[in-house]
């Protein structure tokens, strides 16, 4: 596993998210709730849910704060 600073580990599945996990990251990281998110890319709140848990877990964190954080270090968003 790669390490980046504070010693936060990155799965290397970090390059597998899928393109609307992705679109996703980038609503999460602008600040939008799951519900704002869902409103904004016509999908239901259940939905934006699964896509954030998935989110989560391919970037081995276990909150949306740091998840957009190594994002935005490795580049993703």
């Amino acid at each position: 596993m790669k390490q980046i600073n504070k010693g936060f580990d990155i799965s290397p599945a970090v390059e597998k998210l899928s393109e609307k996990e992705g679109q996703i990251l980038k609503l999460m990281a602008g600040g939008f709730s799951n519900k704002e998110i869902a409103a904004s890319i016509f999908l239901a709140e259940g939905t934006v849910k699964n896509h954030v848990s998935n989110i989560l877990a391919k970037l081995n964190t276990r909150d949306r704060t740091r998840a957009v954080l190594i994002a935005l270090n490795e580049g993703i968003i």
